[in-house]
């Protein structure tokens, strides 16, 4: 039986909550499938380690993620830490691990689960059935370009960002996509803004050249970022896998997540270098901290992309995926996606202990 060493990022805010419901449902996975066994070890990352080591992120937390075979992450950030010099600030640990290890695509899975629908602030004929994935180049563009920073001119305070992209950077992101929506045996939309940015014309020539070339049996088409925005209100069934920038896949994810009833509901996948990390979209959420209110499911899917794409257990992947349906089915809401009348409200803790029981029964069925 393989043993998967697995870093662990409790994070900060409702991030420690809603981790320990993941790796709950990992260590309930170990009494039920012959082919895992999970050695987790836990390292401070964010305003947590900022505020134990003076730093977002540490030598020791950065060696540890290396030599995992893969990183669970919960969330970083909040309000305390917010006066912070911003190269010092908790989200720079979180842009150190992606950068350092490399992951160059984030995987951002968009799907409406039936018992959902009406969570969902778009009519059920509007997003009934959707299920895409947007890839998020994460490692370049306006988040790392060069020269950034406030500054002086000409006796002005000036902030600075500089969106850069390279050739291989957008081809290499590019391929993951192409790839996606061939398995998918779907389209690839590639998004940009090539009637404003250079950066989004090399872009979509780099794109289109790379499918045309390699993939030509994948349907391709370019959208600009605005009218994408509006589509994904408007009609976001006709998105099946998408590729973008990394700041335009930061603010269409989070419109996606709210499309499908929560950002509580969406995991990530962040992939390219010889560790991946997994962490739900969701942010650290401090109103709610300690309140035992969290939704934990955007953890616990991120939990099964871990097992999918990392350790290639796809049969335990899809029990994860099939608990949360069959939770949701059964009526159990976490306050985020709870309405009048429409199920029974649970906290975070009960909510974890209802996936495990249902991984339980789905196991058994094979």
């Amino acid at each position: 039986m393989a043993v998967r060493k697995i870093c662990v990022f409790p994070g900060d805010g409702i991030g420690k909550e809603v981790m320990r419901e993941a790796l709950a449902v990992l260590k309930e996975l170990e009494g039920l499938s012959d082919r895992c066994r999970f050695e987790t070890e836990e390292e401070l990352v964010g305003g947590a380690a900022i505020d134990e080591h003076k730093v977002p992120l540490t030598d020791r937390g950065l060696s540890l993620a290396r030599s995992s075979d893969a990183i669970l992450l919960g969330a970083v950030g909040g309000p305390k830490w917010d006066d912070l010099p911003f190269e010092v600030r908790p989200e720079r640990g979180l842009l150190a691990l992606r950068r350092e290890l490399d992951m160059y695509a984030n995987l951002r899975p968009a799907k409406v689960f039936a018992p959902l629908i009406d969570a969902s602030p778009l009519r059920r004929e509007i997003v009934e059935g959707i299920d895409l994935m947007v890839i998020r180049e994460l490692t370049g563009g306006l988040y790392f370009g060069k020269p950034r920073g406030i500054q002086m001119i000409d006796g002005v305070e000036t902030g600075i960002n500089t969106e850069v992209y390279t050739r291989p950077e957008i081809e290499r992101v590019a391929r993951v996509g192409f790839d996606m929506a061939r398995k998918k045996g779907g389209r690839l939309t590639s998004v940009d803004k090539s009637n404003v940015l250079e950066s989004s014309v090399l872009w979509r020539r780099v794109v289109t050249g790379i499918g045309a070339k390699e993939y030509p049996d994948v349907p391709l088409s370019h959208i600009l970022v605005d009218n994408c925005a509006m589509q994904l209100v408007r009609n976001p069934r006709q998105f099946d896998v998408m590729v973008m920038s990394n700041l335009f896949g930061d603010i269409l994810t989070d419109e996606a997540s709210m499309i499908t009833g929560s950002i509580g509901m969406l995991p990530s996948a962040s992939l390219g270098g010889k560790v991946a990390m997994y962490e739900p979209i969701h942010g650290t959420a401090p109103d709610i901290e300690g309140k035992g209110i969290a939704n934990p499911l955007a953890m616990i899917l991120s939990a099964g992309m871990m097992l999918k794409y990392s350790f290639d257990m796809l049969r335990e992947a899809a029990w994860i995926e099939g608990a949360v349906e069959q939770v949701l089915a059964d009526g159990y809401r976490t306050a985020d996606i709870w309405r009048e009348g429409g199920g029974t409200k649970v906290g975070t803790v009960e909510m974890g202990e209802r996936v495990r029981e249902a991984v339980r029964k789905i196991s058994q069925k094979g």
